[in-house]
């Protein structure tokens, strides 16, 4: 067996060993990117790399698989020829190429997102037209493949020069003294499925040490299987009568309508139908607004709507993609473990407020600059409520400049002002959800528009959306249907998740603004508040009587209990009373006491504490209460019939 690893199957060593020095230099490298962000002591160093290795040698063992049955099966006639030789060296560039271009689009994932690869990029494997194409407005995608084809082709040099693979050109074993270590070999990821999860992972308090020692591939794998996570599998269950008692108790949920939360809203004053226009902009995060303690100057006309407007200055999203801002928004949902409500089978006929805006006689239109097939858009919005209008309905004189990810925000806001007209002119009030994208990589825009040039960062696409909402109000103020309208502006979630924790606080507060000049008086809003909370309070400033399935509250009540419902695709949180705790897969559940921020840098201290059953009671609530309400279709709006 010995001799048979130093002839024919040395190749799967060679393999191993470049992929372990390639995955060594990549962690490196992202560790010197984040050294100021990383709890570096000598213990932890040590986890980083070892617990990497460990991760590194779990992947190689799926990376192995092809070129072990290849190995096995391939007659000792043809595995010794010529022509196999030079095929042998063609592939193993090609193996090489690979390697190195993994490495550098880990760079560049980390650079954009802060973390490994995760089901963010498992939804880019889905949607290639777009990604491809946002990659390539984005970097110097020649000049970096080209990089990379000469890394590879030294490294090819290299195993010629040392005659790496020479040897196992001269083995002439039989195909039964192949097969130990052919089973051998194979069992390894087997053994691995079984046994091994991300959890090992968690190293640290320190989020970006957790996600250093884990393998970039590994977790790509990883979150591809666990797209879809069962909460009753993975998550802390209650009984499900103790979850809906306390879950109306939380929601207000009383009387009850039905076996799930089903309640009804009453407002004894005149019910109105403003318009609303819903500007839900690209990763609006709350450290770009000055009136947020951010930076100075990018957002001089969402600063000064601060002033004008109900402005809400706590305010949390619920998740790290639009897709989720989406749910939060229109569902008035928590964000599910695994995939989104948005891109699951079976999402037709939520509880939407497209549906009751519907019923209240509104025209609801979801509009958006690109093409709504992406994440299942159109899909979710057209089943619940919403008539759609996307990049397809776009003529060529309201599309002047656009990215792959859609038409800029000018020509957006545009489109939204002339769907307004539209109602107005048939005498309906109207309810537009504005999907922005201007503030996306690869940050272009309109020349000419701000003092930033076009496509040099995320600075400049920010004040460009920043212009284009000034003078999207602007142009709506000579509208007929101006004073009857209420605008509101907020972010689908933040422009980075990474942070020194596993839910950063910090990298979930985005603004919300609600303005309507002739409609309501402007007041700063402190209360801790998602966006599960912006459709019930717009329904109370409508003095609307509705049933309800929301799990939001009217923020502007005096009696709304603070609290913001946070998470990821496997994290779910609940942070209230200065506290987040978290519940995690494996039936985990830890909380921290939140220290006051800085209101610079935004970076709150976290102090793990002992979680009491009354918070872990509610966070179960929450979350368990909302995956059996989707199981048995009781979050549906027939229910209400």
């Amino acid at each position: 067996m010995q001799k048979l690893f130093h002839s024919r199957f040395k190749f799967i060593f060679i393999i191993v060993v470049f992929f372990l020095i390639v995955s060594i230099i990549s962690r490196s490298v992202l560790l010197i990117k984040s050294f100021d962000m990383v709890e570096l002591t000598f213990l932890q160093f040590f986890k980083i790399y070892s617990v990497g290795l460990f991760y590194d040698l779990v992947t190689a063992t799926y990376v192995i698989i092809p070129f072990t049955l290849y190995l096995f099966l391939m007659p000792k006639k043809i595995f010794s020829h010529k022509i196999h030789r030079y095929m042998t060296y063609i592939f193993t560039y090609i193996l090489l190429y690979l390697l190195v271009l993994y490495a550098f689009s880990e760079w560049f994932f980390w650079d954009e997102f802060g973390v490994r690869f995760n089901f963010i990029a498992v939804d880019y494997l889905v949607y290639t037209t777009e990604v491809l194409g946002n990659i390539k407005e984005s970097y110097p995608i020649n000049l970096l493949l080209s990089i990379i084809g000469v890394l590879a082709g030294v490294l090819l040099i290299f195993i010629y020069k040392y005659s790496l693979i020479e040897e196992i050109f001269q083995d002439s074993s039989p195909l039964k003294k192949r097969l130990i270590p052919t089973i051998f070999l194979s069992m390894l990821p087997f053994i691995s499925f079984a046994l091994v999860t991300q959890s090992y992972s968690a190293i640290s308090t320190d989020q970006y040490n957790n996600e250093l020692a884990k393998s970039g591939l590994y977790s790509l794998f990883s979150a591809f299987r666990n797209n879809t996570l069962d909460y009753d599998t993975f998550y802390i269950v209650n009984e499900e009568d103790k979850v809906f008692e306390t879950l109306r108790k939380v929601i207000k949920a009383d009387p009850v309508l039905d076996k799930g939360i089903l309640h009804h809203i009453q407002k004894e004053a005149e019910e109105k139908n403003y318009n609303v226009m819903m500007i839900v902009v690209e990763s609006l995060s709350g450290e770009f607004l000055e009136s947020l303690n951010g930076f100075k100057g990018l957002t001089p006309n969402l600063d000064k709507l601060s002033k004008k407007s109900i402005f809400f200055n706590n305010f949390y999203a619920t998740g790290t993609r639009t897709v989720r801002g989406m749910e939060a928004i229109t569902l008035s949902i928590p964000p599910t473990a695994g995939r989104s409500i948005v891109k699951r089978p079976n999402n037709s006929n939520m509880y939407s407020s497209g549906f009751i805006f519907k019923d209240k006689g509104y025209d609801t239109k979801f509009i958006y600059g690109g093409h709504g097939y992406f994440d299942n858009m159109n899909s979710f919005f057209s089943s619940n409520g919403f008539a759609v209008v996307d990049r397809t309905d776009f003529s060529e004189k309201e599309d002047t400049f656009h990215t792959i990810w859609g038409v800029c925000d000018e020509n957006l806001m545009d489109k939204a002002l002339s769907e307004a007209d539209k109602s107005y002119k048939r005498h309906k009030p109207f309810m537009s959800f504005v999907m922005t994208t201007s503030n996306h990589r690869p940050y272009n825009y309109p020349d000419g528009r701000i003092d930033i040039p076009s496509h040099t960062g995320r600075e400049g696409a920010v004040k460009y959306t920043d212009f284009a909402i000034g003078k999207f109000l602007e142009d709506a103020k000579k509208k007929p249907w101006f004073k009857n309208t209420i605008f509101v502006v907020v972010a689908d979630h933040c422009a980075s998740s990474a942070g020194k924790t596993h839910l950063p606080l910090n990298k979930y507060k985005i603004p919300l603004f609600i303005y309507a000049p002739d409609i309501i008086q402007p007041q700063l809003v402190s209360k801790v508040s998602s966006q599960v909370d912006i459709i019930p309070t717009l329904f109370s400033l409508l003095n609307w009587s509705y049933d309800s399935k929301f799990y939001g509250q009217d923020i502007l009540n005096d009696d709304f209990k603070e609290r913001a419902l946070i998470g990821t695709y496997q994290l779910l949180g609940l942070y209230k009373d200065n506290e987040l705790t978290l519940l995690s897969p494996g039936k985990k559940i830890v909380s921290y006491q939140v220290d006051k921020e800085d209101t610079i840098f935004f970076q709150p201290k976290y102090t793990k504490i002992k979680t009491t059953v009354q918070r872990q009671d509610e966070i179960v609530a929450y979350y368990q209460g909302a995956s059996v309400l989707h199981k048995k279709a009781l979050d549906r709006f027939e229910y209400n019939k």
